[in-house]
C-alpha cells in the first residue's frame, strides 16, 4: 500500500497539472467505454419499432383495400364518388384505400312491386279496376348495375316507386287494346288474361332495362274488378250472351230432333214398304200353294172341292155380327147336315171294294 501511494504521489508531483489532465482523460475514456455498446442497441430498437409501425400501416391499408363480394349481390367500386368498375363474382377483390375508392353493394335478388288499384278503360269504352304486380331484379350485367346505381342511387325503394309509376301508365295503354269481353267472360275460351299480361310485360320490360338496368322477370294481374256501372252493363251483356247461346242451342236441338224424326220416318216407311213387299210375296206364295192344294183336292174329289169352296165363300161373307136364316136343305148348308152329295153312295161302294178281296181269298 505504501509503495502504491508513494508512486501515485511521485507521479502526481512529477507531472503536475499534466497529471490531472491525464487523469481526467483516463476518466473520460472509461465513460466512453461504457456508452459504446448502448447506442447500437437503441438504434436497433428504434428501427424495429419503425418496421412494426410500417407493417401495421401496410396491414391496415391492405385490409381496408379488400372488398368482399357476397352471393346474390354485386359490388360497385367508385373513385371519388364515380363508378369505375363492377364486381360480380363472389369472393375477395382489391380496391384502392379510402378515400380514393369506395365499395357499394347492389342487391341482385328478386323484388316484387305492386301497382295498386288502377281505374282504366277498355277498347270498347268500359271501365275496369285492375291491380298488377311486377317481379324484377337488377340485371346481372355490369352495364345494368351501373345504370341502376346512376338512376336511383342504389335505392330499391326509389326503384320500386319508379316501377310503380311506369306500371300504372302501362296499364292504361295496355287495357285500351283489349275489349271487356276478352277480360271478363263466362266462356273460358274467350278470356285473354295471359295475352294482357304478356303485352304489359313487353311494354315495361324494355323501358325498365334501358332506363334503370332492371330486368322484368314476371308480370301478372293480382285483381280485376268492375265498377257499379260497368258491372250492370256486363251482367246485361253476359245475360244476353247466355240467352243467345241458349236460343242457338235450342235451335240446334230442334234441328237435330227434326232430322232424327225425319230419319226415323224414312226408316219406318222403308221398313213398312219392305214388310209390305214381303207380305205380298208371302200372300202370293200362299195363294199359289192354296191353288195347288185346291187343284189337287178338285182332282181327287170335285164335290168335296165344291163344298170347301162354298165354305170359304161363306167364311168371307159372314162375320160375328151377321145373322143368317137359311134352309138346311139348301146348298151349301145341306152339306153341313147331310154331307156332300153322293157321300152315302160312295161309302157302300168303298166298303164293297174293301170286302171284295176277302171274298176272293175265300173262293179257293
Amino acid at each position: 500500500m505504501s509503495l502504491f501511494h508513494s508512486h501515485a504521489h511521485g507521479h502526481d508531483h512529477g507531472h503536475g497539472g499534466h497529471d490531472h489532465s491525464g487523469h481526467d482523460h483516463g476518466h473520460d475514456h472509461e465513460g466512453d467505454s461504457h456508452s459504446l455498446p448502448d447506442g447500437p442497441h437503441r438504434q436497433r430498437r428504434f428501427a424495429l419499432r419503425i418496421a412494426l409501425a410500417v407493417l401495421c400501416v401496410v396491414v391496415a391499408a391492405a385490409v381496408a383495400s379488400l372488398v368482399q363480394v357476397r352471393s346474390g349481390e354485386a359490388m360497385v367500386v367508385t373513385r371519388f364518388g364515380q363508378p369505375v368498375r363492377v364486381l360480380l363474382d363472389p369472393g375477395l377483390a382489391w380496391r384502392l384505400p379510402a378515400p380514393i375508392e369506395a365499395a357499394m353493394p347492389v342487391d341482385l335478388r328478386l323484388h316484387t312491386t305492386s301497382s295498386g288499384l288502377q281505374d282504366v278503360g277498355t277498347r270498347d269504352g268500359s271501365r275496369i279496376i285492375v291491380q298488377a304486380y311486377v317481379a324484377w331484379r337488377v340485371g346481372g350485367d355490369p352495364g345494368d348495375v351501373g345504370r341502376f346505381v346512376r338512376a336511383v342511387r342504389n335505392e330499391p325503394d326509389e326503384a320500386a316507386r319508379q316501377i310503380r309509376s311506369l306500371l300504372g301508365s302501362a296499364l292504361q295503354t295496355t287495357s285500351a287494346g283489349f275489349d271487356l269481353a276478352s277480360l271478363v267472360n263466362t266462356d273460358p275460351g274467350q278470356v285473354r288474361i295471359s295475352a294482357f299480361e304478356e303485352t304489359l310485360r313487353r311494354q315495361i320490360g324494355a323501358q325498365l332495362r334501358a332506363a334503370y338496368g332492371v330486368q322484368v322477370v314476371q308480370v301478372g294481374l293480382e285483381r280485376l274488378t268492375l265498377p257499379a256501372v260497368t258491372l250492370a252493363a256486363t251482367v246485361q251483356r253476359m245475360s244476353a250472351e247466355r240467352e243467345t247461346v241458349a236460343a242457338q242451342r235450342m235451335a240446334d236441338g230442334k234441328r237435330e230432333a227434326a232430322q232424327i224424326r225425319s230419319d226415323a220416318d224414312r226408316e219406318a216407311r222403308e221398313t213398312v214398304a219392305d214388310a209390305t213387299v214381303k207380305a205380298a210375296d208371302i200372300e202370293a206364295q200362299s195363294r199359289k200353294d192354296a191353288a195347288a192344294i185346291y187343284g189337287k183336292a178338285y182332282a181327287a174329289d170335285p164335290r168335296l172341292y165344291t163344298m170347301l169352296r162354298s165354305l170359304d165363300t161363306l167364311d168371307s161373307v159372314v162375320n160375328s155380327n151377321t145373322n143368317l136364316i137359311v134352309r138346311t136343305d139348301a146348298a151349301p148348308f145341306s152339306a153341313l147336315v147331310h154331307g156332300p152329295a153322293g157321300l152315302d153312295a160312295a161309302v157302300p161302294a168303298a166298303s164293297a171294294e174293301a170286302a171284295a178281296p176277302k171274298r176272293g181269298k175265300r173262293a179257293p
